[in-house]
C-alpha cells in the first residue's frame, strides 16, 4: 500500500507521515515546510515548496491577522494547483482539509486511488454556523471562513471516499450535517507527553489554569464571566497564551481579576500546569484540544466544555467535568465544588495522572489510520 500524505504546514499531518513511513507505507509527503521542519522523514519521500508559505510567515511575524486572514485562501488555491501537478502514482491520497479538492481528484483520475479528507476541526459549515452566532451575541463584527473555502470543502467531503476527525465531537457534527456515518472514522490524535509531568506545587493558592489562544472560538468571556469575579480566600485565575485583538475589551473589562501571563515555550508549560489546581477550557468549538492531555499529566483535574474533545480523553464527573458551551454558572460551580472539596480534587488528579498513561501514541494512531486506509480499500470504510 503507498501513502501519499500532504499538508502545507505541520499539523498533524507531519506525525502522520512519520507513522506512514514506519509502516512502510509512505510515498511521498508533500508539503510546504522547509527540510529543518521535516526530520525524522527521508528527504527523498518530502516534495516540498516552501516559497508557497513565505507570505504566511511573514504576517504572522508582523502580528497582522487581518493579513493572515486574506491570505488563507490564495495560499490554499496555490498549495492545492502546485499539489495537482505534483502528485504521483499512489493507492491512497491523504490530504488536510480545504487545501487538495483538486489533487484529490487527480489522484483518483490519474491513479484509482483512494482519497481521504483529514478534517481537525467540526465541520466546516457547522463550525461557521456556530462562530458566526457565537460574535452576533457579543455584538462584535465575524470575518467568517471564506465563502468560498467552505463551498470548496464541502466538495471534498462529498468527493472524498473517507473523512478521519478526531473526536466524537467533531464526528457529530458531520453526521448532523448530513454526511453518511459510514464515510467518518474517528481516530483520535497521538499523544505525545514525554516534555509533561508534575513537579512540587510551591504554594497554596487554588489556582484555576487556562492555556491557548485568548480568543472568542475559546470561549475566554465565559471562562471571565465565571471565574474572575470569584473574589474567595487564597484564589487565582490564571491564563497563557497569544491574545487576539477580538478578546482584548473582555480582558479589559474584568481589570485584575485574573492574571495573564501571555504565550509561554511548550517547555516550560509542565511548571505552570504542576502550579495550578484545576484546568479549564470553555471553548465554543475545536477539534481535539490537547491542552487537557497536558493539563493532566499534570495532575490537573480538568472542567472542559462538550465541543473540545472531552469524552475522548476522560470520563465526565472521574478525572474532571465536562459543561455544556456557554454557560459559566456551570463553570463556577465545578470549580467551587473543588475548591470546596480538597479530597475530591486530589482524587480526580490521581485519577487524571492514571488516564493519561492510556490514551495511545502516535504509533497506534498511525496503525488505526492504515487499518482505516485498508477498509477504504477494500470498500468497508467508516468507523
Amino acid at each position: 500500500m503507498i501513502v501519499h500524505v500532504s499538508s502545507p504546514t505541520t499539523f498533524w499531518a507531519l506525525d502522520l507521515a512519520r507513522q506512514m513511513a514506519r509502516l512502510g507505507h509512505l510515498g511521498k509527503f508533500y508539503t510546504g515546510l522547509p527540510s529543518w521542519m521535516t526530520l525524522g522523514l527521508p528527504e527523498e519521500r518530502v516534495c516540498r515548496q516552501p516559497l508557497l508559505l513565505a507570505p504566511h510567515y511573514v504576517a504572522r511575524k508582523l502580528h497582522s491577522y487581518r493579513l493572515q486572514r486574506a491570505l488563507g485562501w490564495p495560499i490554499a488555491e496555490l498549495f492545492d494547483l502546485w499539489l495537482a501537478s505534483k502528485v504521483a502514482s499512489c493507492d491512497v491520497f491523504h490530504c488536510l482539509s480545504g487545501v487538495g479538492l483538486r489533487a484529490h481528484r487527480a489522484a483518483k483520475r490519474r491513479y484509482g486511488a483512494i482519497t481521504v479528507c483529514d478534517r481537525g476541526s467540526s465541520h466546516i459549515a457547522y463550525q461557521d454556523d456556530l462562530l458566526r452566532e457565537e460574535f452576533e451575541r457579543w455584538g462584535m463584527p465575524y470575518h467568517g471562513t471564506d465563502t468560498r473555502a467552505i463551498e470548496k470543502e464541502q466538495s471534498e467531503y462529498e468527493e472524498c471516499d473517507l473523512i478521519t476527525v478526531p473526536s466524537e465531537f467533531v464526528r457529530r457534527s458531520f453526521i448532523e450535517r448530513g454526511i453518511p456515518l459510514t464515510k467518518v472514522a474517528k481516530i483520535p490524535y497521538g499523544v505525545d507527553l514525554r516534555e509533561f509531568h508534575p513537579v512540587a506545587k510551591q504554594d497554596k493558592t487554588f489556582r484555576v489554569l487556562y492555556v491557548g489562544q485568548i480568543a472568542i472560538r475559546k470561549g475566554i468571556p465565559y471562562l471571565l464571566e465565571a471565574l474572575a469575579t470569584l473574589h474567595a480566600p487564597n484564589f487565582e485565575l490564571m491564563l497563557i497564551g497569544s491574545l487576539l485583538p477580538e478578546a482584548k475589551s473582555f480582558l479589559a473589562r474584568y481589570g485584575e481579576g485574573f492574571k495573564y501571563l501571555g504565550p509561554k515555550p511548550r517547555a516550560e508549560l509542565y511548571h505552570y500546569y504542576s502550579q495550578a489546581s484545576v484546568f479549564v477550557i470553555a471553548s465554543i468549538e475545536e477539534g481535539l484540544a490537547m491542552v487537557m492531555a497536558q493539563a493532566m499529566a499534570c495532575g490537573l483535574p480538568v472542567i472542559a466544555t462538550t465541543n473540545t474533545g472531552a469524552e475522548d480523553l476522560f470520563t465526565d464527573g472521574v478525572e474532571g467535568f465536562i459543561v455544556p458551551i456557554r454557560n459559566p454558572e456551570a463553570i463556577r460551580e465545578k470549580v467551587l465544588y473543588l475548591y470546596k472539596n480538597p479530597e475530591v480534587r486530589e482524587q480526580m488528579s490521581q485519577a487524571a495522572l492514571r488516564r493519561v498513561q492510556t490514551p495511545g501514541g502516535w504509533n497506534e494512531y498511525g496503525d488505526h489510520v492504515a487499518h482505516a486506509y485498508g477498509r477504504a480499500l477494500t470498500g468497508s470504510v467508516g468507523p
